[in-house]
């Protein structure tokens, strides 16, 4: 049995510190009063050793791979659910029953159209602006056209926050790909599923009917789903942290937009397309991975390995099986899409791969898939801030419900000048 006490000792000054375990994962030190006790804080650049909250919504145990959305594993929710059933599942704590998912899609389908006026505001931007700089615009300015929904304190008022950023974001983020590519907007219909209303957002014209490909609309479903959360991440805690100063939901998704904007996060799988088009055919394969095994050359495989996972990432485990069947599907002809998956397959047999155990992540198997479907390169951080708008709503709302939250304010290591008078410029 563990202890519930840990021991510091600094010098002559001992303390116990309690010892807190969770449902499962590793334990924490109860920090707390250190600083009360001691006058030191603890030193832990990217906090990759610190809990900065208590949350009952996603676990994550990189050595075996394994993710859970409140209880259940994803590869069980991407196969078996649907998107809407895991935001509600995310928002509530339990999956729901099928009158509850309905009633639950329903309200959702009925917040997906955005006020007439907010289709102006896209008109500001110049044309060539790019999608995720509109997509943080537009929603922080949400809360500029609904008041009645701002208040933290009204649970009601934070229930309709975040169903509405839910059902807004597929049509915020498809009215940005329209205006990029200077097509009118499509509006909503409530007969189409949340990821079949999105496709033909994008992809539809007044033109003609779309018709939504149901293979095409289960991989979009399976992305978003793998997308949906993935626990204290750098956009998340930015949300947290955004929350914790009382700002509104609107701010506080703008704010993990911008976080999540960063080529070190949301931006992986467009780097990783990226990669792929600049080895361009599959016979040039042996060269890169050639070049990614030299400790010297500055080229790196993107879309391999996970700073989390150091077991193979179970959300690709999903998409690989989804990428075939919409390459399958689409039947095209792409060296780009040929060399993924011929890389695919030597990196699960390279020995260099599996010991350093680089497997291919979900960032390699989606923009493979976005890829085929059309969406562009820009877009592919659109999409993914549109999946974790459902995580992200439902942190903030456990930090707003959370009452040990305190407003974020962490410590530093001050390594500049220690005090020192104001000399005159004259005399400098």
């Amino acid at each position: 049995m563990a202890d519930t006490k840990a021991t510091l000792t600094i010098g002559d000054n001992t303390k116990d510190y309690d010892i807190l375990s969770g449902s499962v994962g590793p334990q924490v030190i109860d920090v707390r009063k250190l600083y009360a006790n001691t006058g030191m804080f603890t030193y832990d650049p990217g906090f990759t050793s610190t809990a900065s909250c208590e949350s009952a919504l996603t676990y994550i145990d990189g050595d075996e791979g394994i993710l859970l959305h409140r209880g259940y594993p994803i590869e069980q929710l991407a196969e078996q659910s649907s998107f809407m059933e895991v935001s509600y599942l995310m928002l509530n704590g339990e999956l729901p029953d099928a009158a509850t998912l309905e009633k639950f899609t329903h309200t959702i389908t009925r917040h997906t159209m955005v006020h007439e006026q907010l289709s102006t505001f896209y008109r500001g931007f110049r044309r060539d602006a790019h999608p995720m700089a509109i997509l943080c615009g537009v929603v922080g300015a949400l809360s500029s056209f609904y008041h009645d929904s701002t208040d933290i304190n009204d649970p009601q008022q934070r229930t309709i926050a975040s169903h509405r950023l839910i059902a807004k974001m597929p049509t915020i983020a498809a009215m940005a790909y329209k205006y990029s590519v200077g097509q009118p907007f499509v509006y909503p219909r409530n007969d189409l599923s949340y990821t079949g209303n999105f496709l033909r957002m994008t992809f539809g014209v007044p033109a003609e009917e779309y018709e939504v490909d149901p293979i095409i609309e289960s991989a979009m479903d399976k992305i978003f789903i793998l997308h949906a959360d993935h626990e204290q991440n750098a956009s998340t805690s930015t949300v947290r942290l955004a929350g914790s100063s009382g700002a509104n939901p609107f701010a506080c998704i703008a704010a993990g937009i911008a976080c999540l904007w960063g080529p070190a996060h949301g931006g992986a799988n467009e780097a990783a397309l990226n990669m792929l088009r600049e080895i361009g055919t599959p016979d040039r394969i042996p060269e890169y991975i050639a070049r990614a095994k030299n400790k010297d050359d500055p080229f790196r495989l993107m879309g391999f390995g996970h700073r989390v996972y150091k077991n193979f990432d179970p959300r690709a485990k999903v998409l690989s099986k989804a990428a075939s069947e919409v390459l399958d599907k689409l039947g095209i002809n792409d060296p780009v899409l040929d060399t993924a998956r011929e890389l695919e397959q030597i990196a699960l047999s390279d020995p260099y791969f599996i010991d350093k155990k680089l497997y291919p992540n979900v960032d390699f198997y989606s923009g493979v898939i976005l890829s085929a479907i059309g969406f562009p390169t820009e877009m592919f951080t659109v999409l993914f801030a549109l999946a974790r708008t459902v995580g992200w709503v439902a942190q903030w709302n456990e930090m707003i419900s959370d009452p040990a939250q305190k407003i974020g304010r962490p410590r530093q290591l001050y390594t500049g000048p220690s005090q020192r008078d104001y000399v005159p410029v004259a005399q400098r």
